[in-house]
């Protein structure tokens, strides 16, 4: 604990004294040093991170780099808001148990084998991901396989892992994917509808890769799979999961889901309607239909606020973006923003690449929101230098979603499938074992991803 301190103080001194020696100001550089010690403490000390957010924003209002009011805005509260309704919606549809009855009927069918089971619980994931954020969905799936498992008396760790690295992949599909995801539209001005377009089609081809790729990584697991699925058939084990999604409760829950997902998808034509400012819709239908929730199911609507919505996270994510949002005013991400094309020029290509590879690095070593947190400021700086910054806001999406499967610690959704296989069946991932196939996902992942961004003109 006293070394990692140590390291921690000494490292973010050093990025605010390296920020004095590129032209920051005294005021600049503490601003820079404060912002190291949230991101860094939150890597180093990760029970802790609310408390790290907490300090260095008190700091940044006495030091006088923000007044209390524009640090209130800059905490993102649109985001947010997105999130917590959300998160309200896709609580109703857990309580329901709408996802896990559907995998369940799936992997009940007759010609079921290893192979096509572990290529469902990916696409599941995946799709899951995409409709309702990856912790939710990585929370359902994880689930959905400890009961298979059980009943085909398998290990489960294959199964998490490729779970996992499926979600993450989906999460980048859609702005429900990641909390990033919304981030990222809420200040570059993407709509559901160019997510839809440019980041679904791409995720798809890297998921049909990582598939294959998987595959073949764990093909004597998916033998093993196969030989317990016939003798489960055999012993008619399988008629025993559970499989109806019939009851009035679980159709009028995937109405709700389903509707707001739509109108979230229209949310620009919409917009333009009614004549609204961008992506109004987009995060206030949520917030409608979470009412809608509420309202529906009233004896459960307290259990949802108290239970569904993560609020540790979002106290932590509404301060970090503070802090972002503080390192943009102040004038360091100008600053670091000049520098950057000063060394690179001003060559969208070359820029694309180095935020996509560099944000996948620094998301297998910090969680993904960190990341984008601490780039968003410098892309924003960036377009008075008369940078496009279309690619690169699709670079910072991939990089940061596809870079979280490299290691363990990657994302979000990692995290809480290590936590929950540990706490449910006892089993522990070794580091190696994840990063061997996280590191040809990630890499794979990432060229695609870059081919994608640099050559398509779509993205442009």
């Amino acid at each position: 604990m006293v070394k990692k301190s140590i390291f921690l103080i000494l490292i973010s001194a050093s990025m605010g004294i390296a920020g004095h020696l590129i032209d920051l100001s005294l005021t600049q550089s503490l601003v820079l040093t404060i912002f190291s010690l949230s991101i860094l403490g939150t890597l180093f000390f990760w029970d802790f991170r609310l408390s790290f957010v907490f300090m260095g924003s008190c700091v940044l209002v006495l030091i006088r780099a923000v007044n209390l009011e524009n640090f209130i805005k800059f905490a993102s509260l649109d985001v947010i808001l997105f999130l917590i309704a959300m998160m309200i919606i896709v609580g109703m549809l857990k309580d329901a148990g709408v996802f896990r009855s559907l995998l369940m009927a799936l992997c009940k069918m007759r010609k079921l084998n290893g192979t096509a089971l572990f290529i469902i619980i990916m696409i599941f994931s995946a799709a899951l991901s995409g409709l309702m954020g990856e912790v939710s969905s990585i929370i359902v799936m994880t689930t959905v396989i400890f009961d298979l498992c059980k009943i085909l008396n398998i290990t489960p760790v294959p199964l998490v892992i490729s779970a996992v690295i499926a979600t993450n992949i989906g999460s980048a599909s859609t702005v429900l994917g990641n909390p990033i995801g919304i981030f990222i539209a809420a200040r570059s001005g993407l709509s559901f509808e160019d997510f839809i377009l440019r980041a679904l089609p791409l995720s798809l081809i890297v998921l049909f890769l990582v598939i294959l790729v998987q595959c073949v990584w764990y093909r004597s697991y998916i033998k093993e799979i196969s030989s317990r699925i016939k003798t489960c058939h055999a012993n008619r084990t399988m008629a025993s999961l559970p499989a109806t999604i019939s009851d009035t409760k679980k159709e009028i829950s995937i109405f709700i889901f389903a509707l707001t997902v739509i109108l979230i998808a229209l949310h620009k034509r919409l917009e333009i309607i009614l004549g609204l400012e961008e992506n109004n819709l987009l995060i206030m239908l949520p917030v409608f239909f979470a009412g809608i929730v509420m309202l529906y199911r009233h004896e459960r609507a307290r259990y949802y606020i108290e239970q569904e919505v993560e609020w540790n996270s979002l106290l932590f994510f509404m301060f970090l973006f503070a802090q972002a949002g503080v390192m943009q005013s102040s004038g360091v991400a100008s600053t670091l923003a000049t520098k950057m094309i000063e060394n690179i020029g001003n060559h969208l290509n070359v820029l694309s690449g180095v935020i996509l590879f560099s944000s996948g690095v620094l998301s297998s070593l910090l969680d993904n929101v960190v990341v984008v947190s601490s780039y968003v400021p410098v892309l924003q700086s960036l377009q008075t230098l008369n940078v496009n910054l279309t690619p690169l806001w699709w670079a910072l999406l991939f990089g940061a979603c596809y870079g979280g499967n490299i290691t363990m610690i990657g994302s979000t959704a990692n995290i809480i499938a290590l936590g929950l296989l540990e706490k449910e069946l006892n089993v522990k991932i070794a580091f190696l074992d994840w990063l061997k196939i996280g590191l040809i996902v990630g890499i794979l992942s990432s060229i695609v991803s870059c081919v994608a961004v640099t050559f398509i003109p779509i993205f442009f």
